[in-house]
């Protein structure tokens, strides 16, 4: 790895992970030549990189500084992760950990994920990577009645949920988010701190009242704003 990737990448760990959060100051540029025993303009290749990514903001004589988040996740329809990772110049990847068919027998689990007992159920769960760190954790049950076809795939080169919008429509859809806070296991599987504000959204989608899957994804609450675009009920005849 070049050196200037190298002190790059340890700054988005560091910011990544929340231990510089936003409005953080950056070491400066000497600083950094100091720590890395390189040139200045190795450094400088490093921080214009992160400024173009938009993780840090430069400003004329005051150094460098953690970006506030610039993630915008719309509430009003369905984003692609893998598509969301690439739009901001990060290396996507992802990982399925866990993959099995269930049936559902128990009353609580049908209310849960609203379906009848009976149904046969995909279940996964998924890390999606940012340049190899986790940038969102992924709970997934697919309704094989509704998508048969999900049972013989093992989503190696494509993440369940873009295969989903690609080949699956659905008529409605539903979003519920809420806040967190991340235990042991999640922080560890995040790489973030224990008790790190998180957010957690889950997604259902129905196919003429049929359920097609309920996901759950958990987001580092620092890394992300979530944005719902809306016009006004009654026509406006005037200004406000």
């Amino acid at each position: 790895m070049p050196l200037y990737a190298e002190i790059q990448r340890g700054i988005e760990t560091k910011i990544a992970t929340g231990e510089w959060g936003p409005g953080t100051r950056i070491p400066s540029e000497l600083e950094l030549v100091e720590i890395y025993k390189c040139s200045r303009m190795t450094v400088n290749k490093a921080l214009s990189s992160l400024a173009a990514a938009g993780m840090i903001t430069r400003k004329r004589k005051l150094g460098s500084y953690v970006a506030p988040p610039r993630l915008e996740e719309p509430l009003m329809h369905i984003q692609d992760i893998r598509a969301e990772i690439l739009a901001i110049d990060r290396t996507y990847s992802f990982e399925i950990s866990n993959r099995s068919i269930r049936k559902v027998t128990e009353a609580t689990d049908a209310r849960h994920v609203r379906v009848p007992i009976g149904t046969r159920l995909l279940f996964m769960e998924v890390m999606h990577y940012a340049d190899s760190l986790p940038f969102t954790m992924e709970t997934r049950q697919i309704n094989l009645d509704v998508v048969p076809q999900a049972e013989r795939l093992q989503f190696k080169d494509e993440p369940p949920g873009s295969w989903l919008l690609k080949n699956v429509s659905f008529s409605e859809g539903e979003h519920s988010i809420r806040a967190i806070s991340a235990d042991a296991m999640m922080a560890k599987k995040l790489q973030v701190v224990e008790r790190t504000a998180c957010i957690s959204i889950a997604r259902r989608t129905w196919l003429n009242g049929d359920l097609i899957t309920f996901v759950r994804l958990i987001y580092p609450g620092d890394r992300h704003r979530f944005v719902v675009r809306f016009t006004p009920s009654a026509p406006v005849h005037g200004p406000p």
